[in-house]
């Protein structure tokens, strides 16, 4: 049986991300989005064992927007510096 992975919690307000990023990443499929953040890609999703995003902010946001359940993506482990 595996164990429950915490939700994802955001690192940085959505007030401190860049709209340009944003915007750039609003024109891209939700698909080609999810494909981003899988591990082995550069700038693929990390995460603290508690779930804190460290990379993939505003991808994720998108996703959100979207209506996507982010807690189902995949995520790699980085252990809290």
């Amino acid at each position: 049986m595996s164990v429950p992975r915490p939700k994802l919690k955001f690192l940085h307000p959505k007030t401190s991300m860049s709209p340009a990023r944003l915007d750039a990443f609003r024109r891209l499929a939700t698909d080609k989005l999810k494909a981003s953040l899988q591990a082995g890609q550069s700038g693929s999703l990390k995460a603290r064992p508690d779930g804190t995003v460290l990379d993939g902010h505003h991808r994720l946001t998108v996703l959100l927007e979207r209506g996507v359940d982010i807690n189902t993506l995949p995520r790699g482990r980085t252990e809290k510096k």
